[in-house]
């Protein structure tokens, strides 16, 4: 009898911290700006892009169809995490534009024009890598940024927990101050001037939030996040 009284409270134990840990584990799900199903799919786009398509092994570009289609398929019916919905549009819109390049590869894989084939695959990789491009972060002191900032906005503003928007607003205006500090990549150089603009602003929007979240007078916190979250969204319109 005793023990089955100590297993039954192990047990109790052992799913009371289950129970606890699955809200922080969802709450790290929803601000993780990835979408599984996409870099699984790398795991064929490497082999076609970086072995076959530059040696020609045309056998080897048929013989990987089957993974395109398969892979591909988990894609369509992939969900993008909560912290990316506002990008839901573009994603539909690559989204497309990939199913197109994959079923014009697994058509010409079933053909026997050699040259349509590579073709092909070099859509496929350019698709591949244009719906990449509309999830992923520019920077990861903005992702970083991202994160705290949709916590805060979708989940505490709601809730008018101002508390834990105080608490918050520090950890993001560290973030924002990271922001101004980092380098674009070469290929964004050009926006280098109003990224900067825009990430001073964002600073500056959340600085104030920082100070104004001190008096936790509700509405005035409430506006104050509404303003960083304007600023946020111009950050990210100069990518566009």
């Amino acid at each position: 009898m005793k023990k089955i009284t100590f297993w039954g409270f192990l047990v109790g134990l052992l799913i009371a911290a289950a129970v606890s840990a699955s809200p922080r584990e969802s709450q790290a799900q929803e601000t993780e700006s990835t979408v599984p199903e996409l870099s699984a799919f790398h795991e064929i786009i490497y082999p076609i892009w970086h072995t076959a398509y530059p040696d020609k092994d045309y056998a080897a570009l048929r013989s990987h169809a089957p993974e395109v289609k398969r892979l591909a398929e988990s894609i369509y019916s992939a969900r993008l995490p909560a912290i990316l919905h506002e990008k839901q549009d573009k994603w539909d819109q690559a989204l497309a534009e990939l199913r197109k390049s994959v079923d014009s590869y697994l058509a010409a894989a079933a053909g026997t024009d050699d040259a349509a084939l590579l073709d092909a695959a070099e859509v496929l990789h350019a698709r591949y890598e244009m719906i990449v491009r509309t999830i992923r972060p520019i920077l990861r002191e903005i992702d970083d940024f991202h994160k705290t900032l949709y916590l805060v906005y979708h989940k505490y503003l709601p809730d008018k927990d101002y508390a834990k928007i105080a608490e918050a607003s520090g950890d993001m205006l560290s973030k924002a101050e990271a922001i101004t500090k980092a380098t674009l990549p070469k290929r964004l150089e050009s926006k280098a001037g109003a990224f900067s603009t825009a990430a001073q602003e964002l600073h500056e929007a959340t600085k104030a939030l920082a100070e104004t979240a001190k008096s936790g007078q509700g509405e005035a916190i409430a506006a104050a996040v509404e303003v960083v979250h304007t600023k946020y969204q111009g950050l990210e319109k100069t990518f566009d």
